[in-house]
């Protein structure tokens, strides 16, 4: 719908001799970020439960998404050569070329399943790696060791891994 009014837009433009500003489309900016790669944390305590764990496309990054009950949780979201079980210390075994430990501040009450990223242009799998002491760890497979951002909303922590440098 936003092409088809943009391309009515020029038309009429051409059509009258005026100077109408067609809208601009979504992503015609492109997606450079300037997130980085190095480790983020937040060492808020308030002890939360964690209920889901979901997973979305955009156009410029795949993003995962845990649920909580409050805002405002610890968190830890770094790569690492190994994601490990939370607990046992075992290997969570991960698809991809990088590897992130998503580690929130927050109780699961039971396994949580993981979302399919198959066919994500950049996640190439999420896998949970328990919930042990008040913290839950979900291990995440990327394409390669690419840029990603971290922030918390009202009741969900936030993860978004960029496509592209």
């Amino acid at each position: 719908m936003k092409k088809l009014i943009a391309i009515t837009a020029a038309a009429a433009a051409v059509a009258t001799g005026s100077a109408v500003a067609a809208p601009q489309l979504a992503g015609a900016a492109g997606c450079s970020v300037t997130w980085g790669s190095q480790a983020k944390t937040s060492t808020t305590n308030i002890p939360g439960t964690v209920g889901a764990v979901r997973a979305g496309r955009h156009e410029c990054f795949d993003r995962l998404v845990l649920d909580n009950n409050r805002g405002g949780l610890g968190y830890s979201v770094s790569y690492v050569k190994q994601v490990t079980q939370d607990g046992s210390g075992f290997a969570v075994p991960l698809k991809g070329g990088a590897f992130l430990q998503v580690v929130d501040k927050a109780h699961a009450p039971r396994r949580l399943a993981m979302p399919n990223v198959a066919g994500y242009r950049t996640f190439r799998q999420v896998a949970w790696a328990g919930s042990f002491e008040g913290y839950t760890t979900v291990g995440l497979g990327v394409r390669a060791r690419l840029p990603f951002r971290v922030f918390r909303t009202s009741n969900h922590l936030v993860v978004d891994v960029a496509h592209t440098w």
